[in-house]
């Protein structure tokens, strides 16, 4: 007995598995920002924005940002970037004048009708480097690990 503290117990960052996933999600996120950053001038958030009212038509900021997992602010920096080039339009919420609803304009709508294609692509390219299996098993433990982040989130 020394009588000098233990060290702490190390953490390697490159072996723990959220700061993993965060790189891994980083670098696929950059690498399909490549994609539509130079031909259509949009970042990730604005990309996500655009994306999430292809899919759904038109929906409020706060919707945008639980479902593309943005902060609001992100959101909001966003809407007001595409807002100003035309691609995203706002309308009056009638039931509630604290929000309106968003939309893709027709120059959105064909923004969104060209990057789709090279998004689906590139995860093409990307899970070709499984094959079907381990593409299944992928999903499987995504959607797990989600679901236990989401549980521990709670307690």
């Amino acid at each position: 007995m020394t009588g000098e503290p233990e060290p702490p117990v190390q953490l390697l960052l490159e072996d723990f598995l959220p700061y993993r996933l965060n790189v891994a999600a980083a670098r696929v996120s950059e690498g399909l920002a490549r994609v539509y950053s130079a031909r259509f001038g949009l970042d990730i958030p604005g990309w996500r924005v655009i994306a999430t009212l292809g899919q759904f038509g038109r929906a409020t900021a706060k919707a945008i940002g639980e479902h593309s997992q943005m902060h609001k602010t992100k959101v909001s920096r966003a809407l007001m970037q595409l807002q100003a080039r035309g691609l995203v339009e706002r309308s009056p919420n009638p039931q509630d004048k604290r929000e309106a609803f968003i939309a893709l304009t027709p120059a959105g709508i064909a923004v969104y009708g060209e990057i789709v294609p090279l998004a689906l692509a590139y995860q093409t390219d990307l899970l070709a480097a499984l094959d079907e299996p381990q593409r299944r098993q992928l999903d499987m433990i995504i959607d797990r690990l989600t679901e236990e982040a989401l549980k521990l989130r709670r307690i």
